[in-house]
């Protein structure tokens, strides 16, 4: 099984120049409607699609409304990514930090208020 999150939002131009330019993600897929987006790795895809499109069913025709949704990217170097978003200049909404439970974190927001926390894990000392 493979998980493709999505999001129906209006923002298509914003949201690909986005997590393109900002984040390297690649295009896997585009058309009028549809933006399919890769990680820089291809590990994962995340897809974007106008709202009230006559070619999709009513189910997917409503926008998303900017809250109540977050994603986690899992990286590497927290510390390198976090340095070249702020010269690309990306607000950080939540500083570059460490977890008492062993993450080292920070916090984006893309384009249709995703929060995007762009972590790197480690195990927790006994």
């Amino acid at each position: 099984m493979k998980l493709n999150a999505g999001i129906i939002t209006a923002k298509m131009a914003e949201t690909k120049e986005f997590y393109t330019k900002k984040l390297g993600f690649g295009v896997t897929f585009e058309n009028e409607f549809y933006l399919l987006l890769h990680t820089p790795g291809k590990e994962s895809e995340i897809s974007f699609l106008l709202p009230d499109h006559p070619t999709q069913q009513p189910l997917f025709h409503k926008p998303f409304q900017g809250q109540g949704t977050y994603f986690t990217i899992e990286v590497k170097d927290v510390d390198s990514l976090y340095k070249e978003l702020k010269k690309k200049g990306v607000e950080i909404q939540i500083d570059l930090r460490d977890e008492p439970w062993g993450d080292r974190h920070f916090a984006v927001t893309d384009p249709n208020g995703v929060g995007i926390d762009f972590v790197k894990y480690s195990p927790q000392a006994n």
